[in-house]
């Protein structure tokens, strides 16, 4: 009889288990960054590029920028920026949900930095390149003419994909 009563008050037990239901999120997506995002972030929503006045989402891989009348989402970049050095520009990490919303917000605090070409893209890894290494010289040399030349062009108002 004694056995009898603890099976049933085991098994009387067991209507009032309930489950774990422990939730943890991480979210890293240092995989998903682009290599031509700024380097020193384990995580960014978003990055907002003064130079183009536009964001990239990082996660579904979206360019937002305004089109006249309002702020759209394409795949691919506008027409205007094609060609243009994503790593070059310059990158702010946003970690706000949809931040064009603020956007005279980061464009008046961030829009000095429209020509500032300081920041080290992931592709880089932060490596800081000799400046007596003669290749390197060369290259920059290179880099810097063509894009002298490219920004000269813009400015006369022929654009990269004609």
């Amino acid at each position: 009889m004694k056995k009898l009563f603890y099976a049933a008050l085991f098994f009387g037990g067991l209507l009032f288990v309930k489950p774990a239901e422990a939730q943890v999120r991480v979210s890293l997506n240092i995989g998903l960054q682009p290599n031509w995002g700024p380097v020193g972030y384990d995580y960014a929503r978003y990055y907002y590029m003064p130079e183009f006045d536009m964001y990239y989402d990082v996660s579904n891989r979206y360019y937002t920028y305004y089109d006249g009348r309002s702020w759209v989402s394409h795949r691919t970049i506008p027409r205007r920026y094609r060609g243009r050095d994503f790593y070059r520009t310059y990158k702010v990490v946003v970690n706000e949900s949809r931040p064009w919303r603020n956007h005279r917000h980061y464009h008046d605090r961030y829009h000095g930095y429209s020509r500032n070409y300081s920041q080290v893209a992931i592709r880089d890894g932060g490596r800081h390149y000799h400046k007596a290494d003669k290749h390197y010289r060369k290259a920059q040399k290179e880099h810097y003419k063509y894009h002298k030349k490219m920004d000269k062009r813009w400015k006369k108002g022929r654009h990269y994909d004609d």
